[in-house]
This record gives structure tokens, sequence and C-alpha cells, in this order.
């Protein structure tokens, strides 16, 4: 989660919402990103997206089955969709999401019938820091 909270605060740094996410293999990193829908103007360019995506082309597979994702907030629906498409084991995530999260609150994607796959989640790891990023940054723009 550390390196997923670094990734968070180099997202705030160029102005993005502070997320990081990490994608790990084998107990190794495979892929880092932070949010960047701004910088890249793209609004799919959420922190899980990107580290699925890059961790995907890195491993020449579309299925991440064998990996696990830590993020720093809960997932949206469309990240959360991506995840199961991708088959990830695992899903860590520190700040819960009421408004926009769809794994724990919202959709609650990973319990829908029609789901095709669910991660073994762990939330709460790291939520201090994590929520505490998400907080300043916003206060900081209000």
């Amino acid at each position: 989660m550390r390196a997923a909270l670094d990734a968070a605060r180099a997202a705030a740094a160029a102005g993005e919402v502070p997320v990081g996410a990490v994608l790990v293999r084998d107990g190794e990193i495979v892929a880092t990103a932070g949010n960047a829908p701004r910088e890249h103007a793209d609004p799919t360019a959420h922190a899980e997206m990107r580290v699925i995506r890059d961790a995907a082309r890195m491993l020449g597979r579309e299925r991440l089955e064998d990996c696990d994702l830590w993020v720093t907030l809960e997932p949206c629906a469309m990240c959360a969709g991506a995840i199961a498409h991708a088959r990830i084991a695992r899903l860590y995530y520190g700040a819960p999401d009421p408004k926009g999260g769809a794994v724990e609150h919202g959709p609650r994607l990973f319990a829908q019938p029609t789901c095709h796959h669910r991660p073994e989640i762990y939330s709460g790891i790291g939520e201090a820091e994590a929520a505490a990023l998400l907080r300043d940054f916003f206060s900081e723009r209000r």
C-alpha cells in the first residue's frame, strides 16, 4: 500500500485526484499508476484502469488471475468491472467511498449475480492516510 500511497501523492502533485494503484504478482510490483484523467484527457484514466492496462501489456495477457491489486480508494463501478474482467485474485483498498464506490457501497458490483468473477476483498488498509490525502486535496480546492 505504501507504493499506492506514493502514486496517489504524485497524482495530487500533478493536480489529479489523489488515488494510486499498484498491481502485484508473486510479491513483486508489476505496475504502478496514479489517477490521470486530466493529464491524458481521458475520463477512464483512473489509477486502477491504468495499472491494469500497464500490467496486462507488460505480462502479455488480458487475464491477471494470479495478481493482487492495491488501491488507495474503493474502486468505482468502471474500475470494479475492469477488475472482474481481468480476473484479479485479490483487491486491497484503503479508504471507503460511500458516494462513488462500487465494492462495498453503491452497486456492490462483486455481489451481483451477473458478476462473473469476484476477487477476495480486503478493505481499510492504509485507510487513514488515504482518506487524509483526499480530504487535504479537496479542502485546498474549496
